[in-house]
């Protein structure tokens, strides 16, 4: 079994903001596909998804211990299906990477990711594969404010692209790899 997992905050006043890409790019892929999260589980909302184009059952995860302690969620369900790390991609947000950017990543440090970080931390490796989706650097000193914040305007239009895009990412290294995705999806 692959594991896809999608970085956010669950609860309505977390809905469209920064800090949900990951969440709204599986809402995306898991539509695509005609699936809905309709399973709890893993301190999290989750499906799996069985389609002969991509080999292996594919579980895709909300975890719902909000962005810090994503780990828990991903360890519970790592353990119990016993899904091999090379078998996990990671969605989510990064200031890091301007907004709109998509960037894939085969394994490394969180870069101050706390989300991201914390499943490091649970999981015992940085070789984890990542999507992120750019959000930018926030216009003001309130970091914590912007990743909570709605994308309006041309940041929307921006945004709803590279989730689009981090859709359109999962389906290429389901089907074709992640060395393949990485020279293929990638945005400036």
């Amino acid at each position: 079994m692959k594991l896809i997992v999608g970085l956010g905050n669950p609860g309505k006043e977390y809905e469209g903001t920064r800090h949900n890409m990951g969440f709204m790019a599986l809402d995306m892929f898991a539509d695509s596909l005609g699936y809905s999260f309709e399973r709890e589980g893993f301190n999290g909302e989750y499906t799996v998804i069985n389609n002969p184009a991509f080999g292996d059952k594919i579980m895709i995860l909300k975890p719902h211990t909000y962005m810090n302690l994503s780990g828990t969620s991903v360890r519970e369900a790592v353990n119990f299906y016993k899904i091999d790390v090379e078998d996990i991609v990671v969605v989510y947000d990064e200031m890091a990477i301007p907004e709109g950017a998509l960037r894939l990543r085969a394994s490394g440090s969180s870069g101050g990711h706390k989300g991201i970080q914390n499943i490091i931390d649970n999981l015992g490796t940085d070789k984890i594969k990542r999507i992120r989706i750019g959000i930018g650097e926030p216009p003001h000193k309130n970091a914590i404010d912007y990743v909570l914040g709605k994308p309006q305007g041309e940041s929307k239009v921006k945004t709803d692209a590279a989730i689009k895009k981090a859709s359109d990412a999962i389906m290429t290294i389901l089907k074709k790899g992640f060395d393949f995705a990485l020279n293929r999806c990638q945005s400036k």
